[in-house]
């Protein structure tokens, strides 16, 4: 009979991004991170200008970068879309399962 591989826990999109930053941190980046608020509303994230800014923005040495973070089979929203693209070449969508590309671009190899 054929063994199973064990299940790996899935991580929130809160844990990933807080992995996304000490990893940012731990490579020397000034990194921040706009947490969204519960509002009678629902969850909101104060903002004025266009909706859909991404999850990390951080700086080194001139260099600036926008990530837009997902768990699971989430996807990116038209908005967010439009941020990734207007940034440019150092703007990025990642998934846990990108580890290895995120540990390149803090480690300045990518």
């Amino acid at each position: 009979m054929a063994k199973k591989t064990p299940k790996m826990p899935r991580l929130t999109e809160r844990q990933f991004t807080d992995q996304v930053i000490a990893l940012f941190r731990l490579n020397g980046w000034r990194v921040c991170h706009f947490r969204p608020a519960r509002t009678a509303k629902g969850w909101r994230t104060a903002l004025q200008g266009d909706a859909g800014f991404g999850d990390i923005v951080a700086a080194k040495k001139g260099r600036k970068v926008l990530a837009e973070l997902k768990v699971g089979h989430n996807i990116a929203g038209h908005e967010q879309m439009q941020w990734l693209w207007a940034w440019g070449k150092d703007a990025f969508l990642w998934y846990p399962a990108d580890w290895d590309k995120i540990q390149a671009v803090a480690e300045g190899r990518m």
